[in-house]
């Protein structure tokens, strides 16, 4: 713990890490709001031995950002100007720090009780490093913006706050993301199995755990629901924000030529270790789907029902060319995410994974919609513990390192 304990620092951070780092439980909450920007997932976890040897859930909400906030995210995610992310900025810490307590409260908990917060933030701008062939006389080094003031969350809520995960792993040329992979790799690895993570949030993510085998590699393999959503939001005139249960895209029609130019996109046929987010996947793209749809004359249900054999297939296309080559079978593919409560999703997933047995993190103790806030949870405790949290074959760092930054409040 040497790390962390330093000679600058006030005796009450010397106190709180010592009782920290000296107690056999601990009781963290995890806080992320995802690339769909629906509000704050948040999980109350108990995280057992410092390495940890095992976490569970306790209780897990998620706490809605209104219309106007969502909006907010959306834009400053696009072309927010630097004085609207500053505002923002100090405005979802108070909703973090609002989820926060809520889920405390409703767990039966008192704030006494939790010694740490994870927060993610929410994603505005992520800009992965650039490969050597992309360069043309820029700057090679990746960054990421993550917002939701953690010294505002650690004020309001009393706890101790890390936040800033993605830096540091950037720092070390990785791509900030995908950080769930640590946690995938402490509960789901199996000797006999190749097993398969895939959270479909606003963005799709997989890792993979190759049987008998203690490497672990994982990346983004596109959009998730993120242009689902926005076809829906437009088309219902604001009425609806995603397609609930898959009802338009059950209705719709799949144009399969506009899906076939879709995944010829160039970051599938990228190679891992690779990330991506609105900033590749968003408005612009979203425009030019819109504009194919005006050509072939797509009803609104033909639209989603296309966006979402999108999603489902640009998964498929990532882990037959670059999961099933590498990892050997039997193949579990363990879903969470928002993703899961499609059913027109899931069902295409399934028929075209016929081989792979499809399973959700609920079976393994995780919450499907939790799973990622459990994820920044255990990430948070790790770095109290000195412990690092990156994976380099997830992310491309070139090294281990702890990740995150600590507020005490």
């Amino acid at each position: 713990m040497s790390f962390l304990i330093r000679r600058e620092q006030p005796p009450e951070a010397w106190q709180w890490l010592f009782r920290y780092h000296y107690k056999n439980t601990h009781t963290v909450v995890g806080l992320i709001s995802g690339t769909s920007a629906d509000g704050v997932d948040a999980a109350l976890v108990r995280i057992f031995g410092p390495g940890p040897s095992a976490a569970s859930v306790v209780h897990h909400l998620t706490f809605p950002y209104d219309k106007r906030v969502r909006e907010a995210v959306l834009r400053c995610s696009q072309e927010g100007s630097v004085e609207e992310v500053c505002r923002l900025n100090t405005q979802l810490g108070i909703l973090f720090a609002r989820a926060a307590e809520k889920l405390i409260r409703e767990a039966g908990a008192r704030r006494e009780e939790v010694d740490l917060i994870g927060s993610h933030g929410q994603t505005i701008r992520h800009l992965p490093p650039m490969r050597k062939r992309e360069r043309q006389g820029g700057t090679p080094g990746g960054s990421s913006l993550q917002i939701a003031d953690p010294a505002v969350i650690a004020y309001v809520t009393r706890i101790p706050v890390v936040s800033h995960f993605r830096q540091k792993d950037m720092a070390a040329g990785g791509q900030g993301a995908p950080l769930v992979p640590i946690l995938d790799s402490l509960l789901f690895r199996h000797k006999e199995r190749t097993r398969i993570v895939l959270n479909i949030g606003g963005i799709a993510n997989v890792t993979v755990l190759p049987r008998s085998s203690e490497t672990t590699f994982a990346f983004d393999t596109g959009p998730g629901n993120c242009l689902i959503d926005a076809a829906v939001s437009l088309l219902s005139g604001g009425r609806m924000t995603f397609d609930r249960n898959g009802r338009w895209a059950a209705k719709g029609k799949v144009c399969n030529d506009i899906l076939t130019e879709l995944l010829t996109h160039p970051f599938f046929s990228q190679s891992p270790p690779k990330s991506t987010g609105r900033e590749t996947f968003g408005a612009h793209f979203f425009r030019s789907v819109m504009e194919r749809a005006k050509d072939y004359a797509l009803t609104s249900q033909d639209i989603v029902a296309t966006l979402t054999a999108f999603t489902a297939e640009s998964i498929v296309l990532s882990l037959e060319r670059f999961v099933f080559p590498a990892a050997e079978g039997p193949y579990d593919l363990i879903v969470s995410g928002g993703g899961l409560h499609n059913p027109v999703l899931m069902r295409r997933l399934k028929d075209r994974l016929k081989g792979s047995e499809v399973l959700t993190s609920d079976a393994f103790g995780i919450p499907a919609d939790a799973k990622e806030a459990v994820a920044f949870a255990v990430l948070a405790h790790r770095f109290v513990m000195g412990l690092t949290g990156n994976i380099p074959g997830a992310t491309g760092a070139a090294e281990e390192t702890v990740l995150g930054s600590l507020t005490l409040p």
